[in-house]
């Protein structure tokens, strides 16, 4: 689920900053926390995987032009939280100015409003100019909170005609009584007004500006009661906050290992990525995005406790370059102690069974998915190292997983940030093909493949067996679990990102997956699909199996020259959409089709009219949160 933070042109920079990163302080990893700009508001599916959208301190009043947008997701169970806002709710009568707004009766439809169906008269967020005070709330029944930030002049004015408000908040001192934090209900969802401006942290501007003569601990206790504001609105909006703080705070080093059966795999990649030197004399490879710094496993010591010392650290992400590398030797893996969210053997040793019942087979120097690997126990991005990196990417050899515990960076659909709590396998998969023997438009169908062997992998008997029935296909790219019979049971467990470059004839393909395993409600993820019997679910199996199952697949695909025919049954029988009714509103007026497949040529969404005769064929309109909810219609 999503925490959306409006970013539109009428919000102070400073907040914006500050609420964002406060956010995902307390939320991550429960939830992605984002910024959402009017185009994406007015656009894209937003509400329906929404669990809060914010607007911080704006410095006018919010335009009404996605009003109804707003009102529909908070009526229908959704919630909102302004941040350092006053709220107006003048009687039915009454048409006076708010701040800069004047008379309401005829600027009433050009701002953002709710109505109060019960006695008829409509509720402003107001953000009004002011001088920034310490203000002192008391939390009912709790302590008083002293040097409470308060940015502006946030009155809640005429609350007295709301009806189905309540206050959450108090101020004390020389405003004892009155409302701080306020929560008003609207249809089935929440609105909450909040007075004072706990996203603005003590020690950085503008609030800097007003504590600059407090002590340390007055800020330290100042800075508890600011999360101890927000927790309280967060647990009202019946939010999971975070039990406790992400520790891993900047990336680790990534290990270079190969199947310990085999022999020359490790001296392979070396060579090929220092070509046209000797792999010998690897010691660094700077590219694009990433500088990378090679050593062995021997002299790793030093810099993997230098690495653990630090993580307890605040860090600045301009400081984490070079991207180190640690090669181990041919055979040799490092011990447990050195990768303990991670085993290794268990891992290659998966992969040998799987591949063994699959029937895989490697030719003399080549090896299978997963067999060669770079493993981390935090990195900025698995994907961004390898695609935005195109020197390395293109000298590589494949296939070529990356795999982490952590991701600081990663990476979804569309403008989407991945996030990565522990218990989410995130890996991507480098594989590079001949143009000259595929043809380019057959790329289309690798996330389809994809998807599928990760359906496959988790009825296998080392991931879920018969339980990994209830794990479906969402196309284009998505995975999802179904927890019961209802459509709303249907929650997305993972997700497939899949870039591709050319050059020299060829095309490199990374395929970024991610796919909750482990994670703990709110998170849902295969662990919850598991009874009480039967054996643990792990990240090792869970990978080598999907690394195993696709490697079958994608051998039968190429040799098959991108043909999808021989996984077409299949794939419909993995996912969600058989005989589905979407809405296709692209067209004047809109029209209902029924979902009948995939086209064998461009992999486009194949639909029958509910009326009429035919075929339809749609194409996602590359929004960021739910790609059935906006088709378009493909040129015919």
């Amino acid at each position: 689920m999503n925490v959306l933070i409006y970013s539109g042109p009428e919000v102070l920079p400073a907040s914006l900053k500050h609420t964002l990163s406060v956010f995902r302080r307390l939320l991550l990893p429960n939830y992605s926390v984002q910024p959402i700009s009017i185009q994406v508001l007015r656009t894209q599916p937003w509400s329906i995987s929404c669990a809060l959208f914010v607007f911080p301190e704006c410095r006018s009043a919010v335009a009404s032009q996605f009003t109804r947008t707003i009102n529909t997701y908070v009526e229908g169970g959704g919630s909102i939280l302004f941040l350092s806002a006053g709220v107006h709710s003048p009687s039915r009568t009454r048409s006076e100015s708010i701040g800069s707004i004047t008379k309401l009766h005829t600027l009433s439809d050009q701002i953002l409003r709710f109505l109060d169906q019960k006695n008829g008269t409509f509720i402003y967020p107001i953000w009004r100019p002011g001088i920034a005070r310490f203000a002192e709330v008391q939390i009912p029944d709790g302590p008083v909170m002293k040097h409470v930030y308060n940015s502006g002049q946030t009155d809640f004015a005429e609350i007295e005609n709301m009806s189905n408000a309540q206050v959450l908040m108090t101020y004390a001192g020389e405003d004892a009584g009155k409302a701080a934090v306020l929560e008003y209900r609207v249809g089935a969802g929440k609105v909450v007004f909040c007075g004072v401006s706990p996203e603005y942290p003590l020690a950085e501007e503008p609030s800097v500006l007003v504590s600059g003569g407090m002590s340390e601990n007055d800020i330290s206790l100042a800075e508890a009661q600011r999360k101890e504001i927000l927790t309280h609105i967060l647990s009202r909006l019946n939010l999971s906050l975070s039990p406790s703080p992400m520790m891993i705070s900047r990336p680790f080093p990534q290990f270079l290992v190969s199947h310990p059966a085999q022999s020359g795999l490790i001296s392979s990649v070396l060579g090929s990525l220092a070509h046209p030197s000797s792999g010998s004399e690897l010691k660094t490879f700077e590219d694009a995005n990433d500088n990378f710094l090679f050593c062995t496993l021997d002299d790793s010591g030093p810099l993997l406790t230098q690495t653990r010392q630090f993580q307890v650290q605040a860090s600045d992400p301009s400081t984490w370059q070079p991207k180190h590398v640690i090669i181990c030797p041919d055979g040799k893996l490092p011990d447990c102690t050195q990768t303990p969210l991670f085993d290794l053997d268990l891992f290659f040793e998966t992969i040998s069974s799987v591949r063994a019942k699959e029937g895989c087979t490697s030719q003399l120097g080549t090896w299978g998915c997963g067999e060669v690997m770079f493993y981390s126990e935090a990195v900025t991005s698995t994907q961004t190292m390898l695609d935005k990196n195109p020197r390395f990417l293109a000298q590589l050899p494949t296939p070529m997983l990356s795999l982490a515990s952590h991701q600081l960076s990663g990476r979804g659909r569309g403008a989407n940030s991945w996030i990565s709590p522990p218990g989410c396998l995130q890996f991507s998969l480098h594989l590079r093909v001949s143009l000259s023997s595929f043809p380019a438009n057959k790329l289309v169908f690798v996330q389809y493949l994809f998807a599928l062997a990760v359906a496959e992998a988790c009825r296998e008997e080392t991931v879920l067996g018969k339980l990994g029935d209830a794990v479906r296909v969402k196309w284009p790219n998505d995975i999802y679990a179904t927890f019961g019979r209802g459509e709303q049971d249907r929650k997305k467990i993972g997700g497939i990102l899949v870039s591709t470059s050319f050059s020299d004839g060829k095309a490199d393909i990374v395929i970024g997956c991610g796919v909750n395993v482990l994670n703990p409600p709110p998170i849902f993820s295969l662990e919850q699909l598991q009874q009480s019997s039967g054996s643990p679910l792990s990240m090792e199996n869970t990978a080598a199996t999907i690394m195993s199952k696709f490697e079958k697949m994608w051998s039968i695909f190429l040799e098959s020259k991108g043909n999808f025919e021989p996984f077409n049954s299949l794939y419909l029988e993995r996912w969600l959409h058989s005989d589905q009714k979407v809405l296709l509103t692209t067209v004047d007026p809109p029209k209902a089709v029924r979902i009948c497949g995939i086209t064998m040529d461009h992999g486009l969404l194949r639909t029958v009219p509910e009326r009429g005769e035919g075929f339809i064929d749609l194409q996602p309109d590359g929004n960021s949160f739910d790609l059935m909810s906006g088709l378009i219609k493909t040129k015919s």
